[in-house]
């Protein structure tokens, strides 16, 4: 197999060379980790692309004093420049601004070793192009280690079915399942007369939940959520954790969970942490807009055929729940 970095930095040159002249810009708040991808890059375009120009920029010091900001916040945007953003590195947790917000590329740079595409803007590539793929890459490399990092919020998600209203006899998915940590109380809660399907991308993820005894409780499936093995209106609930900021098109994956689910079934869309908390520990900070914001979750649910019927962003949970329309 190619060297991950080797895979990602050929297809970053594929798609983007056709577009050249151009200049690559590349920043993240480490100026080593940006200047070692940005040769990287420089060095995947075939010799021929003489028109081509790839920079690493560095961090700048923010009004904080000492605070290192991206700086792609300061650029402005040009026809002729594409900004990649590298998520992750050691001085990632001090960027403040919309430097990832205004890249048209997103690198999951925590491991230099592993770095992953998580965005790739739609003029330059399809979407069916990258996203399988790099999904898959990014949740591999942490299946193994998944519930050591985060398996002491198993109560949480107890507590999120519960609220979640599931009832005995209910079909319910969990869609993007990783490591099945809500199936047994999934399973609990629908009883011997329901059933419970754990689907996900990633088949590290469901080996992983299938080595942790979830699968006794659940049928797992390898399934992408965004094109589901499942016949219109089958379930009466779709679970959701931490599923749809992954999603490239957040209400077309809406659209086809409602396709799933019965008239007057239900959506929970959940994380075992509140939406700043999770971003905190990320390393970022909440921008306007995102799709689990109050202001745009309610328009997003109703334009894929669903209505908002509860939202609670609180420390120690986001639990959205919606009923399926008509």
């Amino acid at each position: 197999m190619p060297e991950r970095i080797t895979e990602v930095t050929a297809l970053l040159a594929e798609v983007l060379a056709p577009r050249a002249p151009l200049t690559v810009i590349v920043d993240g708040g480490d100026p080593g980790a940006a200047a070692a991808f940005a040769a990287r890059l420089a060095a995947a375009f075939p010799a021929a692309a003489r028109a081509w120009n790839v920079d690493a920029v560095l961090g700048l010091i923010g009004p904080g004093g000492g605070m290192f900001d991206s700086a792609l916040n300061v650029l402005e945007p040009a026809t002729d420049q594409i900004l990649v953003f590298l998520r992750g590195g050691p001085r990632h947790r001090f960027a403040e601004g919309d430097g990832e917000g205004r890249a048209q590329v997103v690198i999951d740079h925590r491991d230099p070793d592993w770095p992953v595409i998580r965005h790739l803007h739609p003029d330059l590539a399809d979407v069916e192009r990258w996203y399988r793929a790099e999904s898959q890459a990014f949740f591999a490399a942490r299946a193994a280690e998944w519930d050591t990092r985060f398996g002491d919020d198993m109560p949480r998600y107890r507590e999120a079915v519960r609220l979640a209203g599931v009832r005995p006899g209910d079909v319910v998915l969990d869609v993007g399942c990783g490591t099945g940590r809500a199936l047994p109380a999934l399973s609990a809660a629908v009883g011997p007369g329901g059933r419970v399907l754990g689907l996900d991308l990633t088949p590290d993820m469901l080996a992983a939940a299938r080595a942790a005894g979830r699968g006794d409780c659940a049928d797992l499936v390898l399934a992408d959520a965004r094109r589901l093995p499942i016949a219109d209106g089958a379930a009466d609930v779709v679970f959701a954790a931490g599923l749809v900021h992954h999603l490239p098109d957040p209400v077309a994956g809406l659209r086809e969970l409602a396709r799933v689910t019965r008239p007057g079934g239900t959506l929970v869309i959940f994380q075992p942490l509140g939406r700043a908390q999770l971003a905190a520990k990320h390393g970022r900070t909440l921008r306007p807009g995102e799709p689990l914001s109050a202001e745009r979750l309610g328009p997003l649910l109703a334009g894929a055929n669903w209505t908002l019927t509860t939202y609670e962003d609180v420390p120690d949970r986001f639990l959205v729940t919606a009923t399926r329309s008509a």
